[in-house]
């Protein structure tokens, strides 16, 4: 079994040296412990080593770890594909929502928080390349988008998040890195009631390096801090 221990150390100095190779600084760049499959114990081993923001991909997993005291010492995000009747659930436990990928969706976490008096804060999906199997707005879709989501009180946006397609290289990923970021940019430089840039979350275990260069400041590695995981037919 990997040791997270090492593991995050050795995270930590790829983000540092990527970060430095773009002429970025190293504490800049949030690094989230994607930690789907992992129990409450080698969570806390990672705070322990470390990290200090923890991503959960399942609602289910995440209310029981939170209920075992997996995540003190830590903030807690949702990171995977959050199921409209699963929102309830999610609003105002995850301090960040990092997959809010629909009007309809970003509705009722607006509807939600607004009856616990509560802000929510939310990361606006974009499906940056136009896959069928997965949520998000397309580029396209994005300024409309953020028009509607500023009227409503009750979240706030706090930037940007991306799953981009399954990729054999660096160089093949990279554009979908770099179209982000100029989005981003873009976002920045107009102005929204309850919308802040201050998140480009983007990369995972075997790109996450690649994202930072391109301009990431969220990077959600999960395997790479706890070693692969292991479904029922196959390991991943």
């Amino acid at each position: 079994m990997m040791d997270i221990t090492e593991s995050v150390a050795q995270v930590k100095a790829n983000i540092a040296a990527a970060a430095e190779k773009a002429g970025r600084r190293p504490e800049d760049i949030y690094l989230v412990a994607a930690s789907k499959m992992n129990d409450s114990g080698r969570v806390r081993e990672a705070i322990a080593a470390g990290i200090r923001i923890c991503g959960e991909n399942r609602v289910q997993e995440m209310v029981e770890k939170q209920a075992q005291g997996a995540y003190e010492g830590a903030e807690l995000h949702f990171i995977g594909h959050l199921q409209k009747n699963k929102v309830k659930q999610v609003v105002g436990l995850a301090s960040l929502i990092q997959s809010a990928g629909s009007l309809e969706l970003i509705r009722l976490i607006d509807k939600t928080a607004l009856s616990r008096g509560i802000v929510q804060d939310i990361l606006v999906e974009v499906n940056i390349g136009a896959e069928a199997s997965k949520s998000g707005f397309s580029p396209a879709e994005l300024p409309a988008a953020l028009d509607s989501i500023a009227q409503l009180p009750s979240v706030r946006v706090r930037g940007l998040m991306t799953i981009p397609p399954i990729c054999s290289s660096r160089q093949e990923i990279e554009p979908y890195f770099v179209r982000m970021k100029q989005l981003f940019i873009d976002i920045c430089g107009k102005k929204y009631d309850n919308i802040r840039m201050d998140f480009l979350s983007m990369g995972m275990s075997a790109d996450y390096e690649a994202a930072i260069a391109c301009g990431a400041n969220m990077v959600r590695v999960g395997s790479a801090i706890f070693g692969a995981r292991i479904y029922p037919d196959r390991q991943v």
